[in-house]
């Protein structure tokens, strides 16, 4: 496994890298806020992160729902965070046309969960030679990685994670089965855990999804035990205010803990299982 992702975590003292941010930009004083203070925290801390928040969530369950900037003025945005606070910035694209022109200012190109078996937006992000996290969709079994990865693999871009999200469990419901980890990386990827995303509940509030951020901690720390090499988690000075995933999202202020008990795990677990 050798590829930008594993890269990060090449180094004697065993460590995850994070991906870390709010789920949409909201507006650039927040975002630069949030990227500031996850700056500070993982230096500190001596954890690999990269930035990232969503330009547009164009997968909302209302049409009411407050989708983000748009590309135009959220890659602006990155772009800025990337400059003034030397970070590595990750955003998701929907659609192909979408991928030079993210790649110009991204990091990492991201493919959403519900649209990892498109075979065009993959082939364009993968093309670009960008670093591409693609999120394993809800509806998907961990084996099922192997025909996402041979899309990506015809572009000949190396630079490859799968990122384990949940999968669906009834109406309104994920779960995680922590089998999917060493599954995944079997297949020579780097495997991202989403924890908060996971403890979300798909359109559990109606013209929304809800959210069991209690439970983002236990599901982070299982992932970090079964191997994970990354973790994924949204967050946000004041979940609750958040105009994106806010019931799912973690309070900036508890993050150090988090990512204290997690950096523990990691070394008692060792660098790979």
């Amino acid at each position: 496994m050798n590829n930008f992702f594993s890269n990060l975590t090449d180094r004697p003292d065993p460590v995850f890298f994070l991906i870390a941010g709010p789920c949409v930009i909201e507006n650039r004083d927040t975002c630069f806020q949030i990227a500031d203070h996850l700056k500070e925290l993982t230096g500190k801390l001596n954890i690999p992160f990269i930035f990232k928040a969503s330009f547009d969530k164009a997968n909302r369950t209302s049409i009411d729902s407050f989708r983000g900037p748009g590309p135009e003025e959220g890659l602006d945005i990155l772009a800025a965070i990337k400059k003034d606070l030397n970070l590595k910035v990750l955003s998701d694209i929907h659609l192909p046309d979408q991928a030079h022109k993210a790649a110009r200012v991204l990091d990492v190109i991201q493919i959403p969960a519900f649209l990892c078996r498109q075979t065009d937006l993959i082939a364009a992000a993968c093309q670009t030679g960008r670093p591409v996290n693609i999120k394993k969709g809800q509806f998907l079994s961990p084996k099922e990685c192997k025909n996402i990865l041979k899309k990506a693999e015809q572009s000949g871009n190396s630079g490859i994670c799968i990122t384990e999200r949940g999968s669906s469990f009834g109406y309104n419901n994920l779960v995680v089965d922590f089998r999917s980890v060493p599954i995944i990386r079997k297949m020579g990827v780097p495997v991202v855990f989403d924890a908060t995303h996971s403890v979300q509940l798909p359109g559990g509030a109606a013209d929304s999804s809800g959210g069991e951020r209690r439970f983002v901690p236990t599901l982070a720390r299982a992932a970090v035990a079964a191997g994970a090499d990354g973790i994924f988690i949204e967050t946000h000075p004041e979940p609750d205010k958040a105009l994106c995933d806010g019931p799912n999202s973690m309070p900036l202020s508890e993050m150090e803990a988090l990512l204290t008990s997690l950096l523990a795990i990691k070394k008692a677990t060792g660098s790979s299982l």
